[in-house]
């Protein structure tokens, strides 16, 4: 069955997904439509197509032992000059985040890898283009806002056209979100 190219991540709702993904084309990201808006949970990861059983039943485990959270993005940052990245900043849930991404690269895991940087949930608008987009990307994003209550995350696969596609979805254990912490959701962005 070869290897696949795997990803895990926390979808971006609409309408705050898709018009972060125009506005990412709009800078000049030639890998936009290729890429759905997401908070990542484990980097593009090689395994063995023949272990996908495996990593959906230790997702559904990951799954089973969190619980919603409410999620929310204000302004933006960037990893500049270390890496060409531009991005929206993740002010609430980051924690969470990091406790998802490290049961999902668990040791004892299908999908153990050590990271190439510390993790830091962000949700990418601009990558690798010229810097002068990487600005504009930074100043007309400074003033989003997004807010929902992230209930799981998902599965995907990179496609040999490379663009990345949904496998499945995995929700928490948790029913709900505390009311308190869905104060303002569905505030709606600012461009």
């Amino acid at each position: 069955m070869g290897t696949v190219t795997i990803g895990v991540s926390i979808a971006v709702p609409e309408p705050h997904g898709s018009l972060l993904q125009e506005r990412r084309a709009g800078f000049g990201d030639a890998a936009a439509h290729c890429i759905p808006t997401h908070v990542t949970l484990l980097p593009p990861t090689e395994v063995a197509g023949a272990d996908l059983p495996a990593v959906d039943a230790h997702l559904t485990g990951v799954a089973a032992a969190g619980r919603p959270f409410p999620m929310r993005l204000s302004g933006t940052g960037t990893f500049r000059p270390l890496s060409p990245v531009v991005y929206v900043r993740v002010v609430q849930g980051a924690e969470s985040c990091a406790w998802l991404q490290q049961r999902v690269r668990d040791s004892s895991g299908p999908m153990a890898r050590e990271l190439l940087f510390p993790y830091h949930p962000h949700v990418t608008v601009a990558h690798g283009i010229d810097e002068a987009a990487m600005d504009r990307a930074f100043a007309e994003l400074a003033g989003f806002e997004a807010e929902w209550p992230c209930t799981g995350f998902a599965l995907y696969e990179q496609g040999a056209d490379a663009v990345w596609r949904k496998l499945r979805e995995y929700t928490f254990g948790g029913s709900v979100v505390p009311p308190q912490a869905l104060r303002g959701v569905g505030r709606s962005p600012v461009s």
